[in-house]
């Protein structure tokens, strides 16, 4: 049983229009963060292993391009502890205005990187860097962006106001899939792989001014530590305080991060690269799960708000442990309508469903002292564990299996039925209250 479930009532109920002006703010930040993060996924699927990796083998190529990805989620636990840290003592705001500005200089430093013709060893080198810079920014956002949400909203609608945090990952897949798309159907092969995917990169500028001009409007959360009530160091007393709740963060998360990243990233490599699908496909699809969860997302969330956090999340954990292996199987046969249809499946029902009801979940197992600090690296060190090196992990079962997708469905399968065991395990928590 958790230590610690219920938020702390602020000193005062914020405003209707805070609490709008609160979730609008995290939407907009996490679609910056979800939009660079995201496009550097769907890129090193496509161009990175020619670009930055071509003095080795094309499968060694994509597993070094696929590892590099996973060098983002390695950095986003230190985001977390050193955002968290800050921002349980200086305020929840000026950490998330230093978030956005270092994710988008560092997405705008990837589209103007040379390429390993022009640099050599240095530009994989640079590119890692980058990368590394790109999972710092994240870390350090969800868990102030989602204080930000839940700590603003109405009482008995924390799931519905704080789901913004998770929608703007949905659009930022959107943006991200939208724009390689779009430059893909305008450029030919060659001017793609040369300069093409760059312009993504570059596109995220605008999104970040745009983002600044929103955040810094907003007041900082009604729970923001006071000048009397700061933890010398905040992630040492939440994780002394409250042990338990970082692994079960982990347990919770492994449903939610291995469908999107299998099917948005892994999958399209797979299905390109060793079934000779078009690229096209699944940036389609990709598109689809965008646009899909804006709706799914929002909708989910009203419901757990309404009939319980924990009936949505073990629905959705069940959907996806069974639409797994129809998945890899509509693959190999090709069959466009079904690829589409498990695709959904996963990446907006069973996914949506249980990323839909974290905010209030992970922010509610610790104290109002150390809130910021501990659910966002318990966010953070369960990205690392069950998200950042999915596609590599995939793409490494797949050589080891001489091309077979058998064990990237099992290694999904079993990640949707340990959340599911972990849900059930919880005897009470947050997810059994409306």
């Amino acid at each position: 049983m958790l230590a610690n479930t219920n938020l702390s009532a602020p000193a005062h109920s914020p405003s209707p229009s805070q609490a709008k002006r609160a979730a609008w703010g995290s939407f907009a930040g996490a679609v910056v963060d979800w939009y660079d993060f995201l496009l550097y996924g769907i890129t090193a699927a496509l161009v990175f292993n020619h670009q930055f990796f071509p003095a080795i083998s094309p499968a060694m190529g994509t597993l070094v391009a696929f590892a590099t990805f996973g060098v983002g989620f390695l950095f986003r636990p230190l985001g977390g502890i050193v955002f968290g840290h800050f921002g349980d003592r200086l305020g929840h705001k000026k950490m998330l205005i230093i978030t956005v500005w270092l994710m988008g200089i560092s997405t705008a430093g990837i589209g103007l990187l040379p390429s390993f013709a022009t640099l050599g060893w240095w530009a994989p080198g640079l590119l890692v860097t980058l990368r590394a810079l790109q999972g710092f920014a994240v870390g350090g956002e969800w868990g102030g962006a989602a204080l930000l949400a839940v700590e603003h909203a109405p009482k008995h609608r924390k799931a519905f106001y704080s789901s913004g945090v998770q929608m703007g990952y949905g659009v930022g897949l959107l943006l991200a899939t939208g724009s390689v798309s779009l430059i893909s159907a305008l450029t030919s092969e060659t001017q793609f792989a040369s300069w093409g995917w760059r312009l993504p990169f570059l596109l995220s500028i605008l999104l970040v001014a745009v983002t600044l001009w929103l955040r810094n409007g907003i007041n900082d959360t009604p729970a923001a530590p006071s000048t009397e009530n700061k933890p010398r160091l905040p992630v040492i007393e939440a994780m002394s305080q409250h042990p338990s709740a970082f692994f079960l963060i982990i347990g919770l998360r492994l449903c939610e991060l291995l469908t999107m990243y299998i099917v948005t990233t892994f999958a399209l490599n797979y299905s390109t690269q060793n079934l000779g699908l078009p690229r096209e496909l699944f940036l389609s699809i990709g598109l689809m799960v965008g646009a899909v969860s804006c709706l799914t997302i929002p909708c989910f969330a009203w419901l757990a708000d309404r009939f319980g956090r924990r009936r949505i999340y073990v629905t959705g954990a069940i959907i996806g442990a069974i639409s797994a292996w129809p998945f890899f199987l509509a693959l190999e046969h090709g069959a466009t309508l079904p690829i589409i249809l498990f695709s959904l499946l996963l990446a907006n029902l069973a996914h949506d469903m249980v990323v839909c009801v974290q905010q209030p979940m992970f922010t509610e197992m610790f104290g109002a002292r150390y809130r910021y600090s501990g659910a966002g690296v318990g966010y953070q060190v369960a990205s690392v564990v069950g998200g950042g090196f999915t596609p590599f992990i995939a793409a490494g079962l797949v050589t080891l299996t001489h091309g077979s997708w058998h064990g990237v469905a099992l290694y999904l399968t079993l990640g949707c039925v340990l959340s599911l065991l972990t849900v059930c395990f919880i005897k009470k928590s947050p997810l059994s209250e409306p």
